[in-house]
């Protein structure tokens, strides 16, 4: 009951919050990075957004428990501000033709997954029924952040390590193909509150 009232008492701007917004502000920024695939410069700017952003993805996290600051309004924005990041760098990266080809139905994979599952999630909320993240799923995060990583350094990275995109793109294989698993496994779960609640 100690860690719940005082979770009750973080205020919107505890610093788990604020690490939070930024990696929402980071977004834009990022995309904005990414209109200029030929400019070497951009690309590793967004990089380095796209990686300070990342990085508080594991931080914001981190302190809320270790600080018992958790709070409704942490717990709603932060799978919000994973989904706005990779998924608006995913479509860049189509668009400009990093991400091609067969490589496309990866990153399809990967959108839908996160939209069902957000589906899924506020549908269980509303049963206040919890589904706890794996340690898969932690890893599909990590995977899925990385690749999109490389692929943003695109073809700058290929100047520092040849084959960057080739890597960016085994990795995103292996990202899509963790999100099906886990993805089957939180819909696994849905359905059968469903089933309970039907009978």
């Amino acid at each position: 009951m100690a860690i719940i009232s005082k979770s009750r008492r973080v205020g919107p701007l505890s610093l788990p919050n604020l690490l939070t917004y930024g990696r929402v502000l980071a977004v834009p920024v990022v995309v904005m990075c990414m209109f200029w695939p030929e400019e070497f410069w951009m690309r590793w700017t967004a990089l380095g957004i796209f990686a300070l952003a990342a990085i508080t993805d594991f931080l914001d996290g981190y302190l809320a428990r270790i600080w018992a600051q958790q709070s409704s309004l942490g717990r709603m924005l932060d799978p919000i501000a994973d989904k706005l990041l990779v998924a608006a760098c995913l479509m860049m990266l189509v668009a400009d033709r990093t991400i091609h080809g067969w490589s496309i139905w990866a990153a399809i994979v990967i959108l839908s997954r996160e939209i069902l599952v957000s589906g899924l999630r506020e549908f269980l909320a509303e049963l206040r029924v919890s589904v706890p993240v794996s340690t898969i799923a932690k890893w599909k995060t990590t995977v899925q952040l990385v690749s999109v990583g490389f692929l943003i350094a695109g073809q700058a990275g290929e100047t520092v390590l040849p084959g960057n995109v080739t890597i960016g793109i085994v990795l995103l294989w292996i990202a899509a193909l963790l999100t099906l698993y886990t993805g089957y496994d939180y819909f696994k779960a849905g359905i059968r509150h469903v089933v309970e609640l039907d009978d």
